[in-house]
């Protein structure tokens, strides 16, 4: 299982805070976008990968991030200072 957690304007869009996914193959994390984007609407309006951001057990990661059972892997907006 991997734990799929969302942040900010993405948890408030999605309607979820986060939820389990099972994978039986080996998956990288532009996989796991694309199949959650595959689940339909809300998820393919919001999880657009030119607008959002990914950590992989709480560390930055890019597009080609190898996942493996039990990791937590987290999107979100990029975040701006004023």
């Amino acid at each position: 299982m991997i734990n799929v957690l969302y942040f900010a304007s993405v948890k408030e869009r999605i309607g979820r805070a986060g939820e389990e996914v099972s994978y039986r193959q080996e998956i990288n994390t532009e996989r796991l976008l694309d199949s959650l984007i595959e689940k339909g609407e809300p998820w393919s309006v919001v999880l657009d990968k030119e607008s959002l951001l990914v950590a992989v057990n709480q560390e930055m990661a890019g597009w080609d991030v190898e996942i493996k059972d039990g990791d937590e892997v987290a999107f979100f907006p990029p975040v701006t200072g004023g």
